[in-house]
Formats: structure tokens, C-alpha cells, sequence
């Protein structure tokens, strides 16, 4: 699965001291709540979205328990496909790690925050996104030489011929 990171340049959370705005604006930043108007999501407030309720009521409320896909279908009030589309959302971020099998035989995964904790987590987050930005450097830098070997960039060649059109004056009618 690939990573994805949405980066932008923001202040620390830090003055603020509501667990709820800080755990929304920080799931905002990364890219796993949508941007809405006035704290609000495409299906209500954020407080009240799946997404919101997946993380804050199961994942943080007992890191390092593994949640299995019918436990959260039945904890959050909603189908299977809509639990595991939120899922890869957070294994998209890295924050969330696979634990094989149950005692039950079944051979279930269930999810949890990576090593149980959030901080830990963001840590193998934070080393996939510098990883992420050391190989942009890499291509930049090939980029870069490249052009300097090169000389001046071509001019860019347009990929259909351009035929002039040629125009014809049109005789105005009067009245037959």
C-alpha cells in the first residue's frame, strides 16, 4: 500500500489545551479528515463523522487493543466497506499496524495504532515522509544535473501539427 502524507507548513497545536480541536485540526493537517466549513465534513459535524468516532472512541481510546472489522461495524453503526475504506486511510499514514489471528481460529487481523501508542506511531509515519522527501531530493538533484549537462532547456514542440487556417471572406447577402 503506498504512503501518503499531506503536508503543509502550520504552527504547532501546542496552546491549545481541548483534546477534541487539537485531535480534529492535527487529522485535518495530515490529510484523514476532509476540509470542511465551520469544523463540518461531507456528512455532518466532524465530532459526529465515522472517521472522527474511528479514531477518537476506538484506536485512541485503547491503543494497543486490536479492533477487529465486526467489532468497529458494531462500535460505530455502520457496514464493513465503510470501516475498511477508513482503515487504509489511517495504513495509507502508516499509523496503523495489522495483528494476525485470534484465539477463536478464525485467522481475523485486526488494527491498531502501531506499537499501541500515537506518538510511536507517528514516529515510522515521520520516517516514511523524510524518506518520501530525501528521494525528491535524489530526483531533483538528477534533475538539476541533468540540465546543467544539457544546456538550455528545448522549446516545446507541440504534439499535433498546427495547420493555419486559412480564411475565406464571406460575402454578405442582401435582400433577393
Amino acid at each position: 500500500m503506498p504512503f501518503e502524507l499531506a503536508l503543509r507548513y502550520s504552527t504547532p497545536l501546542t496552546p491549545i489545551a481541548d483534546l477534541e480541536e487539537v485531535l480534529r485540526e492535527f487529522l485535518r493537517m495530515v490529510g484523514y479528515l476532509p476540509e470542511g466549513e465551520d469544523g463540518r465534513g461531507s456528512e455532518g459535524s466532524v465530532a459526529q463523522s465515522l472517521a472522527y468516532r474511528l479514531v477518537r472512541d476506538c484506536l485512541l481510546r485503547d491503543p494497543s487493543r486490536p479492533w477487529y472489522a465486526e467489532e468497529l461495524v458494531a462500535v460505530l453503526r455502520t457496514s464493513k466497506p465503510t470501516v475498511y475504506r477508513h482503515l487504509n486511510k489511517l495504513k495509507v499514514l502508516d499509523l496503523l499496524e495489522e495483528v494476525g489471528g485470534s484465539t477463536d481460529g478464525k485467522g481475523r487481523k485486526g488494527y491498531r495504532l502501531r506499537y499501541g501508542n500515537l506518538a510511536r506511531a507517528w514516529d515510522f509515519t515521520e520516517a516514511n515522509a523524510q524518506n518520501a522527501l530525501r528521494r525528491y531530493r535524489e530526483t531533483v538533484n538528477h534533475l538539476q544535473t541533468l540540465i546543467e549537462r544539457g544546456g538550455p532547456i528545448p522549446a516545446a514542440v507541440p504534439s499535433v501539427p498546427v495547420i493555419p487556417t486559412v480564411r475565406t471572406p464571406v460575402r454578405a447577402r442582401g435582400p433577393r
